[in-house]
C-alpha cells in the first residue's frame, strides 16, 4: 500500500490522486464515506482502481474537502501563540489565562466551523464587520475518523478577530465562530504516517500585488503531540461523520497588522500544496 494519496473535492465529485494518476470517484463516494472507515486509505484505493482517469483538478474546480464534518481547533499549541495571546488579552486581565493553558496537561480546544461556514480553495475567507483587528492563522489541521484515528491531514486557515477576543477571552466564539471564518484545502493528504517534525508551514499575504507580511514555521516548534489534541477532542464526545481539527499557529502577524478586504492569503504545507483565499 502507498505511503500517502490526495483526494481533492470538485463539484463534479472526489479525485483521487494515487501513483501519479488521478481517478474520479463515483458521485456517490463523498468525504463522509471516508471519515467513517476503519481503514480510510484502503477504502479510497479501492475505489480509485475502478474508477476512469482524468486530468489533474484546476484551482478553479476545488471545493473544500469537507461534507459533513465539523472543524475543531486548538489553541496556544505553539510557544508564539502564547505570547501573543497573552499580549491582546493583558488589558482585559486575561493575559495569565493562555500561560496557564500553554503549560496545563488539558489542552484548549473549541469549536471553529460547521461546513456552510467553510470556504475552499479560491474562495473568500471573511473578516468581521465589528472587528478592527483580523488575521488569518495557517494551521495543520487534522482529518480525524469517526473511530478517534488520525488519518490525514490538510491545511486550514484558522481566521481570528484578535481585538475580540482580546478584550475579553469569553468572547472567543465570536472571534473565530463566523461565517467564512475558515478555510480548508486544497486536499485531504491520506497517510501512513503523520507529517513529520520538520514539515514547514509557510504563509504569505499579498495586498495589491505586494508582499504585506510573510513568515513560517515548523511542525517540531509545537508543544502538544497531534495524538494528545485528537484524543482530548474525541473525550466524552461522538463524532459520526469523523471531524477536522486545527492544531494551532506558530505564525503570528506583528500587532500593527491587520487584513484589508482584497488581501490575498496563500498558505503553504507539503505535501497538501498551497491554500489560496482572498479576503471579502
Amino acid at each position: 500500500m502507498q505511503d500517502q494519496i490526495r483526494v481533492f473535492a470538485t463539484s463534479q465529485g472526489l479525485v483521487v490522486e494515487a501513483a501519479g494518476a488521478y481517478r474520479r470517484a463515483p458521485q456517490s463516494v463523498g468525504f463522509d464515506a471516508i471519515f467513517t472507515s476503519d481503514e480510510p486509505m484502503r477504502f479510497v484505493l479501492d475505489v480509485a482502481a475502478s474508477a476512469p482517469e482524468v486530468s489533474a483538478p484546476a484551482e478553479a474546480e476545488l471545493c473544500a474537502p469537507i461534507q459533513t464534518q465539523e472543524v475543531w481547533a486548538a489553541g496556544v499549541t505553539y510557544l508564539r501563540s502564547r505570547t501573543a495571546r497573552m499580549e491582546e488579552a493583558k488589558s482585559a486581565g486575561g493575559g495569565d489565562f493562555y500561560d496557564r493553558v500553554y503549560d496545563a496537561e488539558r489542552p484548549e480546544i473549541f469549536f471553529k466551523a460547521t461546513p456552510h461556514r467553510v470556504v475552499g480553495p479560491g474562495g473568500q475567507v471573511r473578516i468581521r464587520g465589528d472587528s478592527t483587528w483580523n488575521v488569518p492563522e495557517p494551521e495543520l489541521t487534522l482529518a480525524i475518523n469517526a473511530a478517534g484515528r488520525i488519518f490525514g491531514f490538510s491545511i486550514g486557515n484558522d481566521m481570528s478577530s484578535r481585538d475580540i477576543e482580546g478584550e475579553n477571552p469569553l468572547y472567543l466564539p465570536q472571534a473565530k465562530t463566523y461565517a467564512g471564518s475558515a478555510a480548508l484545502g486544497p486536499c485531504l493528504v491520506i497517510s501512513e504516517q503523520p507529517p513529520g517534525k520538520e514539515t514547514q508551514i509557510e504563509i504569505v499575504i499579498a495586498r495589491r500585488g505586494r508582499t504585506v507580511f510573510s513568515g513560517s514555521t515548523d511542525i517540531g516548534q509545537m508543544k502538544r503531540p497531534l495524538q494528545t489534541l485528537a484524543e482530548y477532542l474525541y473525550r466524552d464526545n461522538a463524532f459520526p461523520c469523523g471531524a477536522w481539527l486545527m492544531t494551532g499557529t506558530g505564525v503570528v502577524p506583528p500587532d500593527a497588522f491587520t487584513l484589508e478586504h482584497g488581501d490575498e492569503i496563500r498558505i503553504t504545507i507539503e505535501p497538501v500544496g498551497t491554500l489560496t483565499n482572498t479576503v471579502a
